[in-house]
């Protein structure tokens, strides 16, 4: 009733931007993971890093 009340049929109008915004921000946190990572792996020296061996 309330959606035929705002002249909304169905919900697209919300569920698109939302599903944008939940990709995106997850896309953002992924790449910045990454980044993080690469930078504190350059920090540690040679026979620290363990993933070498």
């Amino acid at each position: 009733m309330d959606a035929v009340v705002l002249g909304l049929e169905d919900g697209w109008q919300y569920v698109v931007p939302g599903y944008a915004i939940t990709f995106g921000l997850i896309g953002i946190y992924a790449v910045w993971v990454v980044r993080r990572g690469r930078k504190l792996s350059a920090e540690l020296p040679d026979d620290e890093r363990r993933f070498l061996d």
